[in-house]
């Protein structure tokens, strides 16, 4: 079944809050989330969309970085504190910083229905991949987390391998049938970073994103690009500039 068009009035009585967490320590790709792509910082981008959302109440930054929180404030974003630098590090869950600005909003403006996440690192998403998402938690009282996936390249049923003891390859999962083709293997789906939306309640219970109800937004490889290493910045300029310039 379609899902229903997005209605802001209808869906007013929702209070969403767009979070864009990015810190300043980026190793595989240094300074990625002040890069200029496509003629803006790369944070710029996950802004703008935010703010286009006419439900989302304010955009704000998570971040342990000057620069970042000064080119975020320069495109609109709120930045009303810095995330503690315990919380910045390589090896820091971002599930923690999450709980770190929901707790900071609950206690300095109140409570609120929705969190929303969109990761700087994901340039090419769409009003309407957000708006999706939020309508997706919001149709169904019992989920407590939506995702956006897109649809895997790769299979362990079928073109992924693990070495075993003796160096050999064997597949991840081994199938219970034959499966000579990958139009055999079972549909897959990769996670991307193009939206999160949760209920802030289960961000604070919760140790991990798996641990509630999860669905999800399918949405197109071309939208889902989660940039990450120099390589995907060169694929992201690729793309931005048949998007953004053509």
């Amino acid at each position: 079944m379609p899902l229903r068009p997005f209605n802001i009035m209808e869906d007013k009585k929702s209070r969403v809050i767009a979070f864009i967490f990015a810190r300043g320590g980026s190793k595989g790709l240094p300074g990625k989330n002040v890069r200029p792509l496509a003629g803006k910082p790369l944070i710029a981008h996950s802004i703008d969309i935010a703010r286009r959302c006419q439900f989302v109440e304010t955009v704000i930054v998570s971040t342990d970085d000057e620069e970042i929180a000064a080119v975020a404030r320069s495109h609109g974003a709120e930045v009303p504190f810095m995330r503690p630098s315990e919380l910045a590090t390589d090896t820091a869950p971002e599930w923690l910083a999450w709980r770190h600005a929901i707790e900071w909003v609950r206690t300095q403006r109140g409570d609120f229905d929705i969190f929303l996440s969109l990761p700087a690192t994901s340039p090419f998403r769409t009003v309407e991949d957000v708006e999706a998402c939020v309508r997706t938690l919001e149709e169904d009282a019992a989920t407590d987390v939506v995702v956006t996936v897109r649809a895997a390249e790769r299979s362990p049923y079928f073109n992924m391998v693990v070495l075993n003891e003796d160096g050999k390859a064997e597949l991840v999962i081994k199938p219970t049938s034959a499966v000579s083709r990958r139009q055999d293997a079972p549909v897959l789906y990769d996670i991307t970073t193009v939206a999160y939306a949760a209920r802030p309640q289960f961000i604070l219970c919760a140790e991990r994103l798996f641990d509630g109800i999860v669905r999800t937004v399918n949405v197109p490889a071309e939208r889902a690009l989660d940039i990450d290493t120099p390589y995907d910045f060169m694929l992201a300029e690729a793309i931005a500039r048949h998007r953004f310039e053509a």
